[in-house]
């Protein structure tokens, strides 16, 4: 699994990394088990504070992407709903709100905007849901 950043980008270094953790699980580019970069070693070859780091990776074991053991490190954890239907629905709308807001302001149609959903869901997701 390969991150990379633009420190120079519109989100934080720190959602990048979980963005793209998220990415290459959701992807299957890494599988259940599989180690991530040590904290250290992640602010290392990306040259940012480890603190960026941890962050990321707290909020990639809250949300049940990551898990930690002890001693050891971080490891893709095997995916689970750990959230009720009615928040994984909250957040999901308030992800789509902010694409619903940026296709508006670049005068897409409605149909535009749920064909390149549909491919994107299909280009990121190699398995059935």
């Amino acid at each position: 699994m390969q991150i990379q950043i633009s420190p120079g980008g519109s989100q934080t270094i720190y959602r990048q990394i979980v963005d793209q953790i998220r990415r290459a699980v959701a992807a299957d580019k890494v599988a259940i088990g599989d180690s991530v970069p040590s904290v250290r070693q992640l602010a290392k070859d990306l040259v940012v504070n480890p603190n960026t780091v941890a962050k990321a990776y707290a909020e990639l074991v809250r949300d049940g992407v990551l898990e930690s053991q002890l001693g050891r490190g971080y490891f893709v954890a095997r995916r689970k709903n750990i959230y009720t239907k009615a928040e994984r629905l909250r957040r999901l709308d308030d992800v789509l709100d902010s694409v619903v807001s940026e296709a508006l302001a670049l005068d897409f149609a409605s149909e535009e905007v749920v064909q390149r959903l549909v491919e994107r869901m299909e280009a990121l997701s190699p398995r059935e849901r």
